[in-house]
């Protein structure tokens, strides 16, 4: 047997040297040729990605590649890792499809259920509709559609390893609901990031598709190549504005970002967590003016500079917490422009 793990891609990127790895070009109808092969031949949906995303590959795969052995998908950015958080090789696959039929991410633990995190950055109207077609053509799923909606766990990034009877059962059934959805729902006034509905959408479905097929799943790291392109242009904006020591910009800024890109700040965009820390250097530093008329932004005004003494206040306020305080640490709190807001601000996020 062997595996063949389709990268999809919508831009140029370093391609792994494993040839277990296979770039594949989605949306191609709708962009230029990257050289890579593309999802427009044959039987194909790839007009349709920019609100279906990586299923439009998804998709070519299960209508154009014969093959007897096993098929994968992952991205240009993120790739299935070892324990070491290298990328994974063909013969470390077959090892775990000896024992698993069934390979995709560790499951994502939220805040909320999955229905109210939907309804908080999408349209609930478009998670309700899906679950109706579920309930009107594959019944037999709807029981286990609303226990895992109210749940707080879900799978993402549509990253999977399996047979390809396993892979093609999967697409037979998600892509009946998504298209019958599609027929229900209307996004043509979205923005861009809410056009993606589909993608977002499939995600959770294959949690409930494995739920119900009970099959024997391997849950795997996902390591991160780089960081997404958008995510970088915010941090970027709000250096800018730190630069100029203009905090109503920075924090106006970040929060009309998070209007629109809700996700930003989910672990698969903001990866370093410097969105984050951004957000509570922006709290902090407004607190403190209200306070004392003044804050470290008026000393400090370089992000990298400022990442790095949050997140060192940060660990000191957790090692307190856990009761594991350091002789250093207190040597660090003394020699820096510390106040007693920034390390309130620090402690109430640690109960969050």
């Amino acid at each position: 047997m062997f595996v063949k793990v389709f990268v999809m891609t919508h831009k140029e990127f370093p391609i792994p040297p494993d040839p277990v790895y296979i770039p594949l070009q989605v949306g191609r109808s709708l962009s230029n040729d990257l050289g890579f092969l593309g999802d427009h031949t044959g039987d194909n949906i790839s007009d349709k990605n920019r609100s279906f995303c990586e299923l439009t590959g998804m998709y070519w795969i299960w209508k154009n590649l014969k093959t007897e052995g096993y098929v994968g998908v992952c991205h240009y950015r993120r790739y299935p890792v070892n324990e070491k958080n290298l990328i994974m090789t063909e013969e470390e696959y077959l090892s775990i499809l000896k024992e698993y039929e069934f390979i995709t991410t560790k499951k994502l633990t939220l805040n909320f259920s999955y229905y109210d995190g939907y309804a908080a950055n999408h349209n609930i109207r478009d998670l309700d509709v899906t679950g109706e077609v579920i309930r009107e053509k594959f019944p037999e799923y709807y029981p286990a559609f609303l226990r895992l909606v109210h749940q707080n766990q879900t799978y993402f990034g549509n990253i999977i390893i399996t047979s390809k009877e396993n892979f093609d059962a999967y697409a037979s059934w998600v892509f009946a609901i998504l298209f019958e959805t599609e027929e229900r729902i209307d996004i043509s006034e979205y923005d861009d990031y809410h056009k993606r509905v589909f993608g977002f959408l499939s995600e959770f479905l294959l949690t409930v598709w494995l739920d119900v097929n009970r099959l024997s799943v391997y849950e795997i790291m996902v390591g991160m190549t780089s960081e997404k392109y958008e995510t970088m242009d915010v941090k970027d904006a709000i250096a800018a504005y730190f630069a100029k020591k203009d905090l109503v910009g920075a924090k106006k800024y970040l929060q009309d970002t998070l209007q629109k890109r809700p996700d930003i700040l989910m672990e698969a965009s903001d990866i370093t967590g410097e969105l984050k820390l951004a957000m509570q250097m922006i709290a902090t530093f407004e607190r403190e003016y209200q306070e004392s008329k003044s804050a470290l932004l008026d000393s400090v005004q370089d992000f990298k500079e400022l990442v790095k003494h949050f997140e060192k206040v940060n660990a000191i306020v957790r090692r307190q917490k856990n009761l594991t305080f350091q002789t250093e640490d207190l040597a660090y709190l003394q020699s820096r422009c510390i106040s007693k807001t920034m390390l309130q601000i620090a402690m109430e996020l640690m109960v969050k």
